[in-house]
């Protein structure tokens, strides 16, 4: 059987760990491939490890179709909706599912809309239940909201806002130190304000690194606190006050010099 392997879709699956792929690939060893992978087409949608494993040892397994889907955009909603509601995916990843999936409806309401408007018809906005119906039934919720984001994704607003930053600043190194739990989302998005080469240094220094970096941020953005108005010392009174009659005194005194100077241009006059 000819199985595809999709590598945009395998990106929605969070690798094993050693222990977790070697526990799996013995219980395949002693008691087969018991669950069948699931295609759309020959496309692999679900089973990926397992497929890996039935491979490098040649061993038989099931598979079986999902009639579903209609389009590409369809296996990778399923995906993100199965792994969404897994307690193994992290918050992080969760939140970058969930905005994976924003993004898919915002393309395909788009694609609906042009595609009305090109035969003049009404725009799926504009007609009731249009977008439900045109986008399937994995778009009863559209995440047009960044809390319908969170709720998705289980997560607060304020998170969905710090992974967002973090997919749009974040240097490399620093996306795979919040992926390996090396540094909280908060503590990454604090970070990613910084240089892409000081976001680098600080995650190939370990978690002690991207702490300071993290805290190293959140001090030069704290707005310092108001400080009182400086009073002169004992020793400076008397000068200041010196200085102020000074002031006074040239000022009389230029305004003298104005008041002569009018006066003797009036005369020539």
């Amino acid at each position: 059987m000819n199985i595809t392997v999709n590598e945009e879709l395998k990106a929605y699956i969070d690798p094993l760990t050693p222990d977790e792929h070697a526990a799996l690939e013995r219980s395949i060893l002693a008691e087969g491939c018991r669950d069948a992978l699931v295609l759309w087409g020959d496309v692999l949608v679900d089973g990926h490890n397992r497929y890996g494993i039935c491979q490098k040892h040649g061993l038989p397994f099931q598979t079986v179709q999902n009639t579903r889907f209609q389009s590409m955009e369809d296996v990778h909603l399923w995906m993100i909706d199965q792994h969404l509601g897994r307690r193994s995916v992290s918050d992080f990843q969760r939140g970058v599912l969930a905005l994976r999936k924003r993004e898919i409806l915002a393309e395909r309401r788009a694609q609906v809309q042009a595609a009305a408007s090109a035969h003049g018809e009404t725009t799926a906005s504009e007609t009731p239940n249009a977008e439900s119906t045109d986008l399937g039934p994995l778009a009863s919720n559209p995440l047009k909201s960044r809390s319908d984001i969170a709720k998705a994704a289980r997560l607060s607003s304020n998170q969905v806002v710090n992974i967002e930053k973090i997919q749009k600043q974040a240097a490399p190194e620093l996306v795979a130190a919040v992926k390996s739990g090396a540094i909280s989302i908060n503590a990454a998005a604090a970070v990613a304000s910084l240089p892409a080469e000081e976001q680098k240094m600080a995650a190939l220094g370990g978690k002690d690194e991207l702490k300071q970096a993290a805290k190293k941020v959140r001090e030069v953005t704290r707005k310092p606190p108001k400080e009182a108005a400086a009073e002169p010392e004992d020793g400076q009174t008397d000068d200041l006050r010196q200085l102020q009659e000074r002031v006074a005194t040239l000022t009389a005194e230029n305004r003298a010099l104005r008041d002569r100077v009018a006066e003797l241009e009036a005369q020539l006059h």
